[in-house]
Formats: structure tokens, sequence, C-alpha cells
């Protein structure tokens, strides 16, 4: 009786011990054994655009890093919204990524969508980012951020500013210069970056807050003049050019570009790609193709992301409100 007793005993310990084995090995698999397969990375936006271009420069080098393909998948469409609820949608195995520029933290600020894309994505990776460029047509006497303020102040409403279109993040930096020196200025928007360059450049708009790259070749040409960046400190490449922030102390906007994940994505396998990607930003070629967008690599951990993320989301919110954005 007391031997059948003990064997009964050793064999629920062995099959105890058995699944407790199994449960830590498990554990570990996402962040040994990942990625076993092809990796799906969204990017809400057509082929071409900032996000583009970063998706297929860090989707070679995730391919490099960790022995697996990453196959860049462009779902464009809605501001960005459709790509996102697919990332929202998919299994949170790490075999969905998504890549996307700041529009991510914009564009939830005016179209509210039912998925909460701010809750329900999650941060991976900061991959880099660039300033934008307060930029003046020269039929505009203003030299600096401070005079162009000053024409606003007297005459409110007659100076008219070009965006991408509203709710788009050159409209929402701008907002955010309107709202922070209390003045009034006219928003035209257009429907892409390129139309309101056009515009711009042939005197019908006076100004914009613009991305990097397609402003800069019209500087030298003095077809444009740049008044300002917007990131805290001056930029490199235009080491001539002050920050908005010395007109107007606290302004601060950078467009990012970073990795992201379906909520409830396992943290080593959060890690694993967060390790990954710090890793490569720091290669010279990386670097080299950042610069040719005008970036500088950012990295670090997946909360200084995810801070950067909702800190922008609330400012956003912030503008949407004070300025009665609306989307028709």
């Amino acid at each position: 009786m007391h031997s059948v007793a003990f064997r009964r005993h050793a064999l629920c310990a062995l099959a105890a011990a058995s699944a407790l084995c199994s449960t830590a090995v498990f554990a570990q698999a996402p962040a040994t054994a990942y990625p076993a397969k092809v990796v799906r990375v969204i990017v809400p936006f057509a082929p071409g655009g900032g996000s583009d271009i970063t998706a297929r420069q860090v989707s070679q080098k995730l391919s490099e890093s960790l022995g697996q393909q990453f196959v860049v998948d462009n779902r464009g469409g809605a501001a960005g919204l459709i790509g996102m609820e697919l990332t929202v949608k998919s299994p949170p195995d790490g075999y969905t990524i998504m890549v996307m520029s700041g529009s991510f933290s914009a564009t939830p600020a005016t179209h509210k969508p039912a998925f909460d894309p701010i809750n329900n994505i999650i941060a991976v990776a900061e991959v880099g980012y660039t300033p934008f460029v307060l930029s003046v047509h020269p039929s505009l006497p203003s030299r600096t951020a401070k005079e162009l303020i000053a024409l606003a102040r007297s005459k409110p409403g007659e100076v008219v500013f070009a965006s991408s279109g509203i709710g788009g993040l050159t409209h929402f930096a701008t907002e955010l210069m309107v709202n922070m020196a209390k003045i009034k200025m006219v928003h035209v928007p257009y429907k892409s970056t390129g139309a309101a360059m056009a515009d711009l450049l042939a005197g019908r708009c006076q100004l914009i807050v613009g991305s990097l790259l397609p402003t800069t070749p019209h500087f030298k040409t003095g077809k444009l003049r740049p008044l300002a960046v917007t990131t805290a400190k001056r930029w490199y490449s235009l080491p001539d050019v002050p920050t908005l922030g010395d007109a107007l102390p606290g302004y601060e906007v950078e467009l990012w570009f970073g990795v992201m994940a379906p909520k409830g994505t396992p943290r080593p396998i959060i890690d694993r790609l967060n390790g990954a990607i710090n890793k490569f930003l720091q290669e010279p070629e990386m670097k080299k193709n950042l610069d040719a967008q005008g970036m500088v690599p950012s990295g670090g951990a997946p909360e200084k992301f995810d801070k950067r993320i909702r800190g922008d989301y609330e400012r956003w919110v912030k503008v949407v409100k004070e300025a009665n954005i609306k989307i028709e």
C-alpha cells in the first residue's frame, strides 16, 4: 500500500515538474524563437512617402538582424486609419508590426476612431525624427519669426498659411504657433504637401510650416525664406536658422517615425525588436540613410517612445479644441 501511494506521489510530482518546465519554456520561446516566419510590416500610407521609405529601411535591417523576412504591406487611406485599424485587429503575436510617422498621434485627435489606436497599438521603438521649417514667400517682409508674429498681429486675418490638409501635422504645427502667439491667420488646406508648395512658390499663399526636405531646395534659390525650425535646438543642416522656440518659448514640434505593434504583443518580442532596432540605428549606413531623409536616429526604450506618442496626442487634442478644427 505504502509502495503504491509512494509511486502515485512520485508520478504527481513528476507531472507537476514537467508542467512547470513546459510553462517556463513557453514563456521563453518568444524571445529565443522569434521570428520563426515572415513578419508583415504595415505602412498606413501609399508607397513613396516618409513612412514607406523608413519602413523599407527598417524592414531590410530587421531581416538582416533577425534572420527572417520583414515584408512591407502598404495600406493607405483615411489619413492612415485603414492601416491603423488593420494593425489593431491583427493577432498580437509579433508577426504584424506597423511603421508610421507622428501622424499616428495627430489623426485620432480629429477623427476619433472607434478602435482607439492610442491605447490599442503599443510602442516598439522610435527610429528617427526631423524638424518642420517655418518658411515664407519672399513677398512677405518678415525676416524673423518675431517679425512674422508682429505682422500677423497688426493685420489679423490677412496673412495666409498653407498646409498639406486639415488635421495634418503641418496644419497642427501652424495652429500651435497661432495659438501660442495669439494671432489670427487664414488657413488654406491642400490635398498634399506638393500642392501646397506649388501655390506657396507661386505666391498664392504666404507661409507654411512644412517638412524639411520639400522646402530646403528653395532656400538657396531665394524662392522661399526660412524663418525658424520647430525642433528644440537648431538643426544641423540649417545652422543659421533659429528655432521657433526662440520667438515662442516652449514651442517644439518634431516629425518622428517609429515602429509599433498590436496591444498584447508579448514583451519579450517587443524587447527583441527594440534591441535590434537600437543596434542598427548606430550603424553608419543607417545613419546615412536617415540623413538622406533629413532625419537623425532616435532609438531608446519602448517607454520613451510611448511617452512621446501620448504627449503629442494630448497636445493635438488641445490644439483641435482651441482652434475648433473639424473634419467634414
